[in-house]
């Protein structure tokens, strides 16, 4: 749709510019069928407020659509990270090999090359030049090329809906959602595999968990004092008390074979992570976005980008500020009842991370928070949350200090 329209002046006047509104409108209603309240995208309101569609009508013409407001991503038009198209070669030679069934051939194609380069590539620190094909971590390219094999491989042999990989990532979806037991996960697996022989179903949920670890989603358990003076945790690892309360480690049992701990910190870490958002294609385009897109508008503040801490950060650390790629974080948390039963008295509170690179539609978004921890409770950590934080700190100064190398499928190269 031609955009030119946006920038006429004499918008009362010009039947250019009543043409355009007339279009825009007609998108919009159409994007949000069964409303009469839209994003009004008008100078002032900058899609930050809901009107009516007479009222968002009447600002279009008395105040003029913001100039910035390029890509219609609220009104109907799709998001150009999200439905980034390839060049005609590029589509060419994904469908001459493409022999998956379903859609998760993009996650693997988006995880080949960052997961799983050989170490010695990786310290060189830039991509490879040479003709020489590149070098895979030989244990870890195993698990990769069975999910490989798994993505192509149908559920059943006349099946067309399902591979043996998008099966199994549904039904653990649905165990999730369901919160089903390990027990019942089980029982369902033995029944579809007495009901459809032929089918390749894993063998129990043990055996279906072995795709999260090819993909290289794990965490950490870490001990902490009940009383939260400490974490079981480098120097501590080997104290069976606190060394601050003298707490045990451990809940008092007769059995001393199997010992459970009073409280475990689960710590997702951070590095795999960050580098899975280089990764993929768009995503990596997108992490630019706050230094090579970002329209500066003193008028307004719509990005963290747009604010003094920020900008005096960069004054501050210009050798940061001067790669895009480099990672900007925000820190949110907040605790819950995770038995939806208020009259329990328990809390846990998850320690969530956000990318501030990305762009302010894309930022928020679940795909991109990435959940750091997970404080156990039953009450709040107040102020002893800083015990908590101790890994995901530790190696926020690792990431400072030192960096990773990581792989960016935009450019094709590794920068650190």
């Amino acid at each position: 749709m031609d955009k030119a329209w946006m920038h006429i002046e004499d918008r009362l006047h010009s039947n250019s510019y009543g043409e355009g509104v007339r279009q825009f409108m007609a998108m919009a209603q159409a994007h949000s069928p069964g409303s009469d309240r839209i994003r009004c995208p008008c100078k002032r309101c900058r899609n930050r407020a809901f009107h009516t569609l007479s009222l968002v009508e009447d600002h279009l013409f008395i105040i003029g659509i913001d100039p910035t407001y390029t890509e219609w991503i609220f009104h109907g038009e799709d998001d150009p990270f999200l439905d980034a198209t390839f060049s005609d070669e590029e589509g060419d030679d994904a469908s001459a090999s493409n022999d998956y069934i379903d859609d998760v051939d993009d996650m693997l194609d988006d995880i080949r090359v960052g997961s799983f380069m050989d170490d010695s590539a990786t310290n060189q620190g830039n991509a490879n030049t040479n003709d020489e094909p590149p070098t895979y971590n030989t244990s870890t390219n195993l698990t990769f090329e069975e999910l490989v094999a798994d993505a192509r491989r149908p559920l059943y042999p006349s099946c067309a809906t399902f591979s043996k990989l998008s099966f199994i990532v549904k039904l653990l979806h649905i165990k999730t959602l369901g919160g089903w037991t390990v027990k019942s996960f089980d029982m369902v697996i033995k029944l579809l595999q007495a009901a459809f022989p032929n089918a390749l179903f894993p063998d129990s949920f043990n055996d279906a968990r072995r795709l999260e670890r090819g993909l290289g989603f794990s965490y950490k358990k870490i001990h902490a004092c009940p009383n939260d003076c400490a974490l079981f945790w480098k120097e501590n690892a080997e104290f069976n008390e606190c060394p601050k309360c003298n707490a045990s480690r451990w809940i008092s049992s007769t059995s001393n074979h199997q010992r459970i701990p009073q409280k475990v910190l689960r710590y997702f870490p951070l590095k795999p992570r960050l580098q899975k958002l280089f990764m993929s294609k768009k995503t990596a385009q997108a992490m630019r976005w706050h230094l090579e897109e970002h329209v500066q508008d003193p008028t307004c503040m719509r990005h963290p980008a747009d604010s003094s801490i920020w900008k005096e950060f960069d004054s501050k650390h210009g050798w940061f500020s001067q790669d895009p790629r480099n990672v900007r974080l925000g820190l949110a948390s907040d605790g819950f009842n995770p038995f939806n039963n208020m009259s329990k008295l328990y809390s846990i509170w998850p320690v969530l991370l956000v990318p501030y690179n990305l762009p302010p539609w894309l930022c928020m978004k679940d795909p991109y928070t990435m959940l750091s921890l997970l404080i156990p409770g039953p009450k709040a950590p107040g102020n002893d949350i800083d015990v908590y934080l101790r890994p995901l700190v530790d190696e926020l100064k690792e990431l400072w200090e030192e960096g990773i190398h990581t792989y960016d499928a935009y450019t094709g190269q590794i920068f650190r």
